[in-house]
């Protein structure tokens, strides 16, 4: 027997505890008859009364209880198997997590404002595989493509700008490290947004966009910050702004977003460039062009459906207690509707 909510199952210790409850009644009354009454005239009040009938009375109440608790708790018994066929499509997101993304032009900063809105994009999905790429002066594959939403969301938290040791920017490794993370054997079905500031150092992104678009993947470039460019804060061990980043010449340096870049590497696969905005209305609709791409078979699952049998324990429970109900404590036959 397979129960449909087995965690009130606990409520059966209210078997056990009617169960004294009525041993103390039954007691506590023949004590408190023996107080007010002499041993002959308790037997005389109660000579009308049968023992068999209360303890039968007892064990239906309690009975029926039982019944009722098993109702409650949803047995299910027997069933049959069910296939359910899930389809979707492969998306590995690829996250910029070079020291640039620190800068403020997005709210609070880049590196935050990103994973907030991967946070976001990974909630609408339903039945498609997503993989994640953090990405500095070289890329890595921080979750494999899975269906488990929850671990990928929480290997997206620990990404952060600390996370790869390399400095740099190199969009190029990103997308030939997505191509290899798709499946090889498939033309199609797979989607990589890239969420990015554009300033690449010499990783060849469009030969990278040329290959994958060889491989069937259609990029989505997601360009995070501004164009006219934000400086860069270096920040302590403790989280105090210290300085700002430097070039070797000493000069201080701004990061500015590469929109040219993006919308080549877009295009040439057949995606878009969006940027980044406070509504995140950009991954809404990226989501939206993906979702009309045709899909593939990513999970066949097969389980047993069982039936619902509460109703017979509900009936049987009904049935004792208004046995219990019509019964009286009474020697002889007593018809409780006639007087």
């Amino acid at each position: 027997m397979h129960f449909e909510y087995p965690s009130f199952l606990y409520t059966l210790v209210l078997i056990p505890i009617l169960i004294i409850f009525f041993i103390f009644a039954w007691k506590n009354r023949i004590s408190t008859l023996e107080k007010f009454a002499s041993p002959s005239a308790v037997v005389r009040l109660t000579s009308n009364l049968s023992n068999r009938k209360r303890i039968l009375k007892i064990i239906l109440i309690i009975s029926g209880m039982f019944f009722l608790i098993i109702s409650i708790v949803g047995p299910q018994v027997g069933g049959k198997l069910v296939e359910i066929k899930r389809t979707g499509v492969d998306i590995i997101i690829a996250i910029d997590c070079s020291t640039s993304m620190l800068a403020k032009d997005m709210k609070p900063d880049r590196m935050t404002k990103a994973k907030e809105s991967l946070y976001l994009l990974i909630n609408k999905m339903k039945n498609d595989r997503i993989g994640i790429i953090a990405f500095a002066g070289v890329a890595f594959l921080q979750c494999p493509l899975t269906l488990d939403y929850s671990a990928a969301k929480m290997l997206l938290s620990n990404i952060d700008t600390n996370l790869i040791p390399k400095p740099g920017t190199a969009i190029g490794d990103a997308i030939r490290l997505a191509i290899k993370s798709f499946s090889q054997k498939e033309r199609k079905y797979k989607s990589l947004i890239l969420l990015t500031d554009g300033e690449d150092h010499k990783s060849d992104p469009l030969g990278a966009a040329i290959l994958a678009k060889k491989e069937g993947v259609r990029i989505y470039t997601v360009g995070i910050g501004k164009p006219e460019g934000e400086l860069i804060p270096v920040y302590d061990k403790t989280g105090k702004l210290i300085e700002y980043k430097k070039n070797k010449k000493g000069e201080v340096v701004s990061s500015k977003l590469d929109e040219l870049l993006l919308q080549k590497i877009a295009l040439e696969t057949g995606g878009k460039y969006y940027r980044a905005t406070e509504s995140d209305i950009e991954l809404d609709k990226i989501y939206e062009d993906i979702s009309s791409m045709e899909k593939k078979e990513l999970k066949s699952t097969t389980y047993v459906k069982y039936e619902n049998r509460y109703q017979i324990f509900a009936l049987i429970s009904i049935l004792l207690l208004l046995a219990d109900m019509v019964i009286s404590e009474r020697k002889g036959v007593y018809i409780p509707w006639k007087k």
